[in-house]
């Protein structure tokens, strides 16, 4: 397999992932003509050979990481060993080619989606709703064993620390894995909160990492359904956002032994599927 776009990376790249404006800032004082930063939002092509052009906005960095995750989280990649060539186009930053061998080229065919993606919901724009599950492990196959509150609190300000582009922009999600120890493994930002987590899975897919049965997942926001299926489908067993889950993402998580914890922020969180995984919750 060729993957020439695939070099780890801690975050988006800093030249490309922001953007100097000019603004007019109000404030009690009145107005004050300053700089500002912006999250770059720009939109990424997939080719797929054989295949319509997949369209995705994100912002740029670990492109070649975002198409491995979207395509694992989709059902279509299971390893790299589905990958023939997965490679940045030749002069054009924003397109990114890959092929796939016969069996996953076929699963792709049996992908209900439309050819536009966007960096807001994982589910809109498909025809239909037939979420994928995952082929071969689960995450109630294995798992880090019981973690301390204490750990579980110390994640979101291990993540913040990592978050270059948002602390320049404040207008990035990000994603981080953390192993059962709460050392962190690895972290990705990104404009949609859906592109940050399909950058960390597919790090670890081209790394051979899957599934992520000893690991923990950490988001920057909420909790939604779409962020819960990706998890599922690498196996993470524990999944912790600072802000609130949805209820069919309780109820995905319930159903493939996924220990959920939201509004994880200051002292304080709340566990929501499978307690067991936590000390003294259950």
């Amino acid at each position: 397999m060729s993957v020439d776009d695939a070099a780890p990376a801690s975050t988006a790249e800093p030249s490309a992932a922001r953007q100097a404006v000019r603004i007019h800032a109000y404030s009690r004082d009145g107005f004050v003509s300053r700089d500002d930063t912006l999250a770059v939002e720009r939109a990424l092509e997939i080719h797929v050979a054989g295949a319509e052009p997949l369209i995705t906005m994100r912002t740029p960095g670990a492109d070649a990481e975002l198409a491995a995750g979207l395509m694992h989280g989709e059902g279509v990649i299971r390893s790299r060993e589905d990958i023939v060539y997965l490679r940045a186009a030749p002069g054009e930053a924003d397109v990114i080619r890959l092929m796939l061998k016969p069996e996953a080229r076929a699963r792709l065919d049996r992908v209900e989606r439309n050819t536009l993606a966007t960096s807001a919901c994982g589910v809109c724009g498909k025809p239909s709703f037939s979420p994928p599950r995952p082929a071969e492990h689960s995450p109630s196959a294995a798992g880090p064993g019981q973690v301390a509150p204490d750990l579980l609190l110390g994640l979101p300000d291990r993540l913040r620390a990592e978050q270059g582009v948002f602390e320049s922009t404040g207008g990035i999600h990000a994603a981080g894995l953390f192993d059962a120890r709460g050392r962190l493994l690895a972290v990705r930002e990104d404009v949609g909160r859906h592109n940050a987590l399909d950058k960390l899975i597919g790090r670890a897919l081209l790394d051979d990492r899957l599934p992520l049965s000893d690991c923990i997942v950490m988001l920057s926001g909420r909790a939604s359904y779409e962020l819960l299926q990706k998890s599922v489908m690498a196996g993470v067993p524990i999944v912790c956002a600072v802000s609130a889950p949805s209820s069919y993402a309780v109820a995905l998580a319930e159903q493939f032994s996924v220990t959920l914890v939201g509004f994880l922020r200051g002292d304080r969180f709340n566990v929501y599927t499978h307690p067991e995984r936590v000390c003294g919750a259950s």
